[in-house]
């Protein structure tokens, strides 16, 4: 009995264990929220984008790109040429355009294009330039279904949408009603979704649920016919729709300023190659000077002297005569790798030819040497002698 319990006890485990794997294993919803027209989680934009071409098949559809100034360009460009029949819509999470952006919407009114746009709010500021107010709730997050309803642009009977996704409920509170049209609703039939028209032909959309042009809400049942009524609104006549994620126009850096006006372009170059040669110049090693080194001193040579200005005090010339002459032989043995045991003539031509001395003033000092030997005696002139001789052949090497 013990056994079998313990074996129904693991098999109860195991199925728990099973059943706990294939509930954490389903897929979660993604409840990321983009809007974005690159996006096919449940609340991108992309469905929404896609099918731009068969609200307007006669349109040219373009992307915004907010990144390229040359992309900017060529679109405004596009836009001027294209003027009164051109539609921007925009599907945002919050519209806080700033004041050139602001003026952008006012300059494509100006020369009647469409301006569609779809946010979970706007600005106080953009509401005020339209003499409109708004009450955002932000409880979208909280809540699990959207109810919403559009009216039809072609016998203006309302019709009313529903998924179970996130929803705003937010809506306008304050409007002109002689110059604003309601053309949607929210869950409690407040306005959602309005239209200004101008004299001109231009109209600006204004609306606040865009979870409806989310993937996840197109998608459910039958809500496609909901984008197909708010997009209707917008002139068949359109020539260009451009799909927009928030309003620009390309801002010009100092650079671009610069480099747009020919004298400046000029001097701009010149400016960069003058820097360019005060670094090429400027950039090289410069000279150091070469501190002055001063030569190693005979300190053999000094200090003979030294004993020779002894000896020279005492008087004894002989002696210190004898001292110079020793020094030297030893000098030239060293040096000139001689022998000194004969000072014969041999010996002085062949010190002549390794010093370069002198061939005569060379067997003149070897001879004054064999004559000091000799001597018992040396004046103070003759001393003086010896050493100025000794001297010119120091130098002389």
């Amino acid at each position: 009995m013990k056994k079998l319990f313990i074996y129904k006890f693991i098999w109860l485990a195991i199925a728990i264990t099973a059943v706990s794997g294939c509930i954490n294993n389903q897929k979660k919803l993604n409840r990321r929220i983009s809007f974005s027209r690159r996006d096919k989680i449940p609340y991108g934009g992309y469905y929404a984008y896609e099918n731009l071409k068969y609200i307007f098949p006669e349109a040219e559809i373009v992307i915004e790109n907010h990144s390229d100034i040359k992309s900017q360009n060529e679109y405004w460009q596009k836009v001027n040429e294209n003027k009164g029949h051109t539609a921007v819509i925009v599907i945002t999470k919050d519209m806080e355009p700033s004041d050139e952006e602001l003026n952008i919407i006012f300059d494509l009114i100006n020369q009647g294009d469409q301006v569609f746009i779809s946010a979970l709010s706007f600005s106080r500021k953009f509401l005020d330039s339209f003499k409109l107010k708004d009450f955002n709730s932000r409880s979208f997050v909280f809540k699990d279904t959207l109810k919403t309803s559009i009216m039809s642009p072609i016998d203006y009977t309302e019709n009313t949408y529903t998924y179970p996704g996130y929803g705003s409920n937010n809506y306008f509170t304050s409007m002109d009603t002689g110059y604003v049209r309601v053309l949607g609703k929210n869950s409690d039939g407040k306005a959602n979704f309005i239209n200004i028209n101008y004299k001109n032909g231009a109209n600006l959309y204004l609306h606040l649920e865009p979870f409806a042009f989310s993937n996840f809400f197109l998608l459910h049942k039958d809500n496609k016919s909901y984008y197909d009524y708010a997009l209707s609104y917008l002139p068949v006549h359109t020539k260009m729709v451009t799909w927009s994620e928030g309003i620009r126009r390309s801002r010009k850096s100092a650079l671009d300023f610069i480099l747009g006006i020919e004298p400046f372009v000029w001097a701009f170059w010149l400016l960069l190659l003058l820097f360019l040669i005060l670094y090429l110049f400027e950039s090289k090693r410069k000279q150091q000077m070469i501190p002055v080194i001063a030569p190693l001193r005979n300190s053999s040579l000094d200090f003979v002297k030294t004993i020779g200005r002894l000896y020279y005090q005492r008087r004894d010339n002989l002696n210190l005569a004898n001292k110079m002459s020793a020094h030297f032989l030893g000098h030239v043995r060293s040096k000139y790798n001689l022998q000194t045991a004969n000072l014969d003539k041999d010996f002085a031509e062949r010190l002549s030819y390794k010093s370069g001395y002198d061939k005569e003033l060379t067997k003149d000092i070897v001879d004054h040497i064999k004559v000091i030997q000799q001597q018992q005696s040396l004046s103070d002139e003759g001393l003086l002698d010896f050493n100025n001789k000794m001297e010119e052949f120091y130098k002389h090497k």
